[in-house]
């Protein structure tokens, strides 16, 4: 078991370094050889000496309701993004904006983290800070004009917490890390 954990972790840090010499390669906009060594060169400097912390996963994911995220937010970008050019050419005084406090019941800190990304997508709202003990997310929303607005932005959030505990954080699946686990 633990050999398989061991080439797991070669292949995720295979495929980080490919991927980072992809972006420096990208970045040069020239295929070259110079520019893929470079690329090596900069991607293991990177990975080496400023590498990230390993993000414990404890769910499991579930791909038809990760399909149903992926569509639902992309239908929120949409809207939102036609709601924000609204805002924006509408005759009158701009919106009235806000601080909003939204609670996450989602148990992992990177279904939370993504969860703060995916607020962070949808225009019109920035996630300002996050309580990571309390689970909540402090959001400055654009428009909070009428309670109607308020109400879509809150009902956004709960669909965006619900799907995201079905794709990743569904009971039956549902693992802590074992570094989280009370001893």
């Amino acid at each position: 078991m633990k050999r398989d954990w061991s080439k797991r972790k070669i292949l995720l840090r295979a495929w980080v370094l490919c991927w980072l010499m992809l972006v420096w390669v990208l970045l040069w906009g020239n295929l070259s050889a110079a520019n893929v060594l470079s690329g090596l060169v900069v991607a293991l400097g990177i990975t080496v000496l400023l590498p990230l912390p390993s993000v414990p996963i404890e769910g499991r994911l579930h791909p038809l309701s990760l399909a149903r995220l992926v569509f639902r937010v992309a239908y929120y970008l949409l809207m939102s993004s036609l709601q924000l050019a609204w805002l924006a050419i509408k005759p009158g005084p701009p919106p009235q904006s806000a601080v909003l406090r939204v609670h996450f019941a989602l148990k992992s800190d990177f279904v939370l983290a993504l969860a703060a990304n995916i607020m962070n997508l949808i225009p019109g709202g920035i996630v300002l800070e996050i309580d990571q003990t309390r689970r909540l997310l402090y959001i400055h929303v654009l428009d909070v004009s009428t309670e109607r607005a308020v109400n879509r932005f809150n009902h956004e959030a709960a669909e965006v917490e619900r799907l995201l505990i079905a794709t990743f954080e569904r009971d039956p699946h549902w693992r802590p890390a074992p570094e989280r686990e009370v001893q």
